[in-house]
């Protein structure tokens, strides 16, 4: 019967039911009865009431309906879409809090900014042909040629093609934009809808517990927040903020949202137990200078090795890198000869389309992803029959080339390791382009990933035990492209208990529970 119901999802909305930030009956916990007696206290005490000489005007507001946890173009786009789809003007009071008000560490200013469409899950698809058209305003289908090594050195004379079965190059809607551009325009569209932004940093949630038993005599403990704390920034000061709905947009950090949350802290095996699986993983993108590399009509491309490149500019410069390779369920880690890997990034250029080189038979035609065409349509994609964790992807056989993984850069800081650029990264560069053994790196950064370590795709709607928590977070390296379909998701479900535009079930929490991984192999 559980899980029954964590397949169905929920009923109607929090927001569409008229729920506002206020306390219904059930009991607050301790520290909540606590800080309750403190602000009775504090009222009736002089000057508690009221103090001519104190600035609040850092301070969140005490109530709002909405609290996203996150200013990242994720938790814009979800503030955006809530005003956008509200009932009335006014009617939903949002709060942003975001404690890096510089955004200098925040995955989407540190990013490539690339949108693509070539991914394995329709859902993905779906969700950046949403974003391309939020973007650019159009409303086209996914179309990618496939190209044979002979076509790609007809067209690109400057690339070895050595190793190389077939390449899929989109053929439009890819690309590159500005991320900064997209934040910093979200942002100032926001507030212009009447969203409060803070910058500071949850630090503690006040919930009540009502414990329930199902049909079939399972116990569960629903819990529903009712106070969100946030610390305020280059301050000791905190201030609780009364709300309906909490949204966890925290991107790499989220798991440890959840945590405050209560998420996760239960008897292993179980719901109650079932943690966010979300991580800070660190990348590297680096910016290199090459005189005699590709030209203008030079793709953003993505090696089987997983390494890519794009044009940055028109001086011959290049931005690019690599991620570490690991054993995932669908073997991505394997190295054998038998091996088939489909390696696609997420950094991809509207100035410039996208070319996939896949070597041996690829992964979507053997999978059925693609019908023998040279195109394909999002709406006619069926999802494929995924094989166990210890199969060759196509061979659905026992791989005998499953490796361990490799060491993940240290999250704890956003320093550049250049070693990992020339031992990982050059090397599968100048295989594939000559030029590029002549390179000269000029400049390099990293940022994180909030990397979803269960099947590296987003997690999306309401937590099934604490119910007012919803998700938009876990896209492991391709939320800034999805992140207007994403937030619009976000919204519908706040609002209406359901998926309206983009059918996004396979992505809810309660799949970490199941077991039912919503596996892209299309990842790098």
């Amino acid at each position: 019967m559980l899980r029954r119901a964590l397949r169905l999802g929920l009923g109607p909305g929090l927001l569409g039911r008229g729920l506002g930030a206020h306390r219904e009956g059930s009991t607050l916990d301790w520290h909540g009865k606590v800080s309750e007696i403190k602000k009775k206290i504090q009222s009736v005490l002089p000057g508690g009431a009221w103090s001519p000489l104190c600035d609040t005007s850092h301070l969140p507001p005490e109530h709002s309906d909405v609290v996203i946890v996150g200013g990242g173009v994720l938790g814009l786009s979800v503030a955006y879409w809530l005003k956008r789809l509200e009932k009335r003007q006014g009617a939903i009071r949002v709060l942003v809090v975001e404690r890096d008000h510089t955004y200098s560490q925040a995955s989407t200013v540190l990013s490539v900014g690339g949108i693509r469409q070539q991914f394995s899950l329709p859902e993905n698809i779906q969700l950046s042909l949403f974003s391309v058209e939020f973007l650019r305003n159009i409303n086209e289908g996914a179309k990618v040629c496939l190209m044979s090594p002979e076509q790609l050195r007809k067209k690109f004379p400057w690339m070895n093609t050595e190793g190389v079965a077939l390449a899929s190059y989109g053929l439009e809607n890819e690309g590159w934009f500005d991320p900064w551009c997209l934040l910093q325009g979200l942002r100032r569209k926001v507030q212009s809808m009447g969203v409060l932004f803070c910058h500071g940093e949850v630090t503690r949630f006040v919930s009540s517990s009502n414990h329930m038993e199902t049909a079939i005599g399972e116990k569960v403990t629903l819990k529903r927040i009712h106070e969100v704390h946030v610390k305020v920034d280059h301050s000791q000061e905190y201030q609780p903020v009364e709300c309906a709905i909490v949204v966890n947009a925290a991107g790499a950090w989220s798991g440890r949202i959840a945590e405050l949350a209560g998420i996760g802290k239960g008897p292993s095996g179980t719901l109650q137990g079932t943690k966010l699986p979300v991580e800070p993983r660190k990348r590297y993108v680096y910016l290199w200078h090459c005189p005699q590399g590709p030209g203008l009509e030079a793709p953003l491309v993505a090696d089987p090795s997983g390494a890519y490149f794009r044009r940055e500019g028109l001086g011959n410069n290049y931005l690019g890198g690599c991620s570490p390779a690991e054993v995932s369920s669908v073997g991505s880690g394997c190295r054998g000869e038998d091996r088939d890997r489909v390696s696609l990034s997420s950094q991809a250029s509207l100035a410039g389309p996208v070319l996939v080189l896949m070597s041996r038979s690829p992964l979507a035609l053997t999978w059925g992803l693609l019908p023998p065409s040279t195109t394909y349509q999002a709406d006619r994609l069926k999802r494929p029959a995924r094989p166990g964790s210890d199969v060759c992807p196509g061979q659905r056989k026992p791989c005998p080339h499953l490796c361990p993984q490799e060491e993940e850069p240290d999250p704890g800081n956003l320093e550049v390791d250049h070693d990992f650029f020339q031992e990982k990264v050059w090397p599968h560069l100048a295989q594939r382009v000559p030029a590029f053994e002549t390179l000269k790196v000029r400049r390099a950064w990293a940022g994180y990933y909030d990397y979803n370590t269960f099947d590296q795709n987003g997690v999306v709607g309401p937590h099934p035990l604490v119910v007012n928590m919803y998700f938009a977070t876990g896209f492991s390296g391709h939320g800034l492209q999805q992140a207007p379909a994403v937030g619009r998701a976000v919204a519908e479900m706040m609002l209406e208990g359901h998926f309206q535009t983009i059918n996004l079930s396979p992505f809810l929490f309660s799949r970490f529970y199941l077991g039912e991984k919503a596996q892209e192999h299309c990842i790098i």
